[in-house]
């Protein structure tokens, strides 16, 4: 069984129900997104600058790299592609909260990069998956249209965007109540998703799932890394470095696998990538922002007690002075 030939079973009514799952996500990201949040451009303009040449030009680069180097099936590697040129999740905000990083730069750089992504993922995903030597010959088979994806884009999470910072600008009171529910109930129905979506293909999930694993692991790592890189290379701060490295590590691979469905015919090695890097995404997110939490912790206490030391043994020598 070759995994470029499977095509995964979605029913029109599952697509449809991924669709308003993926337009919730954008609505609610949308609706903790103030005005002031695209400020951040001009008053943080470094740290933007940074994270959106990471995820837009140096991720789906070095994934076509690593696609290459690990010598994967076409439909792999184009779903690899494909997660790369998403947009980044929102949990990259949940995830810098834990590790203490800045929460403020990281609800910006979310606003910014999906009002981006609205233009860029489409001609990023044709361009990179026409350039790959085994890839493109999916691209062209699909007949992928970059000017359709866009409007397809638009609708899913466009229109849910704008909508939500409509209702946030008008209505800032109901926005504020309603955020954090829409926030955990549009995650916890995307996670369910795609834990069906596997399930119900089972069979092909565990017959790849030595390569998707190895190749889907080796990929968040270097996304994650790379973020983290970008940020020290660029100069910025600890909990710049924080926000950018969840920024560019965590992908809206939800988005990636509606539109695996919508583009791709539901296309087998697309599909396992985009499903199961939602999950792992999420697992190896919370493994370094807590990792990164208790080093945060254990480095404040070390200063704390290296300061009492200090003030301590100024007092013992100030106090053994001979008195005339």
């Amino acid at each position: 069984m070759n995994i470029d030939d499977v095509v995964l079973n979605f029913t029109p009514g599952s697509m449809l129900a991924l669709n308003v799952v993926l337009g919730f996500i954008m609505f609610g990201i949308a609706l903790d997104t103030a005005p002031s949040d695209f400020k951040a451009v001009l008053t943080a303009p470094k740290a933007m600058i940074v994270a959106m040449l990471a995820q837009i030009i140096l991720l789906p680069a070095v994934t076509f790299g690593l696609t290459l180097l690990l010598n994967v099936q076409a439909s792999i590697a184009l779903g690899m592609i494909l997660v790369a040129c998403c947009p980044p999740g929102n949990i990259s905000q949940v995830l810098t909260y834990r590790a203490r990083g800045n929460v403020a730069l990281s609800v910006s750089m979310t606003a910014v990069a999906n009002a981006l992504y609205i233009f860029v993922l489409p001609i990023s995903v044709v361009f990179w998956g026409s350039l790959h030597p085994t890839a493109s010959e999916l691209v062209r088979a699909v007949s992928l249209n970059g000017w359709q994806m866009l409007l397809e884009i638009f609708l899913i999470i466009g229109l849910p965007f704008f909508a939500g910072l409509l209702i946030r600008a008008k209505w800032p009171r109901f926005a504020a109540h309603v955020q954090p529910y829409a926030r955990w109930i549009s995650l916890a129905a995307l996670v369910g998703f795609i834990v069906i979506a596997l399930v119900g293909n089972w069979t092909i999930f565990m017959a790849y799932i030595g390569v998707v694993l190895v190749a889907v692991f080796l990929h968040d790592a270097v996304a994650l890394g790379l973020g983290y890189a970008s940020a020290r290379i660029g100069g910025l701060g600890v909990r710049d470095r924080k926000a950018i490295t969840f920024e560019v590590g965590i992908r809206n691979a939800g988005l990636g696998l509606g539109l695996v469905f919508a583009f791709f015919d539901g296309l087998g090695g697309m599909a396992i990538v985009a499903g199961w890097w939602g999950i792992w995404d999420i697992i190896a997110g919370l493994a370094v922002a807590t990792l990164w939490a208790r080093h945060t912790a254990k480095r404040a206490d070390r200063r704390s007690s290296s300061e009492r030391s200090g003030r301590i043994e100024t007092t013992e020598t100030s106090g053994s002075e001979p008195v005339a």
